[in-house]
């Protein structure tokens, strides 16, 4: 990744929402800086801030729902435990990625951090965030790489949902079927 900024923009499969993300490598971290606009039956916006350590663990995650004035603040020790503005949460105890529903960008983290080959496969379990709800819940999911460096198969451990991810060569994803394409 380089040190300078990356500009990624996400519009929605099949709808007007969109993502602006600013992603930057800096001083052995990488922290992504982004705007939703969400459409639907009840259209929101929110704005989300995730900082990662040089290996792709998250350590922080701030929500803030536009409008609203609803925030979220999740803290990790990059060792799966978690606090939820500023409260133990022992539900999330060797969880190492957060998974934004609003976002492919969570993707990429265990992507990275994975850094599987055409191949391989892992199971993982995520602090899956629900909006605009902002719930957070365990999450139990696989990555396999079908191509390295292009394509992963994401497939939910608890439920039937799969999708076959295209992503570029910085782990970002290009097109997330039926939800997310690179606009």
């Amino acid at each position: 990744m380089p040190q300078d900024a990356k500009i990624v923009r996400w519009r929605e499969w099949d709808g007007p929402g969109f993502e602006h993300l600013v992603l930057r490598g800096e001083s052995g971290r990488f922290l992504a800086d982004s705007v939703v606009i969400c459409s639907g039956e009840t259209p929101f916006a929110v704005r989300y801030r995730i900082a990662c350590d040089a290996g792709w663990h998250a350590r922080s995650v701030m929500v803030d729902m536009i409008g609203d004035g609803r925030t979220l603040v999740l803290a990790s020790d990059g060792d799966g435990r978690w606090t939820r503005n500023g409260l133990p949460m022992p539900e999330l105890t060797g969880v190492l990625d957060p998974d934004l529903t609003v976002t492919p960008f969570t993707n990429t983290l265990p992507i990275r951090r994975l850094a599987l080959s055409t191949g391989q496969s892992a199971e993982i379990t995520t602090g899956f965030i629900d909006f605009p709800a902002l719930s957070v819940v365990p999450n139990p999911q696989r990555y396999t790489c079908l191509e390295e460096g292009r394509r992963y198969l994401y497939e939910s451990r608890a439920s039937d949902f799969r999708r076959e991810l295209e992503i570029d060569r910085d782990g970002l994803v290009v097109d997330y079927p039926d939800f997310w394409r690179r606009g």
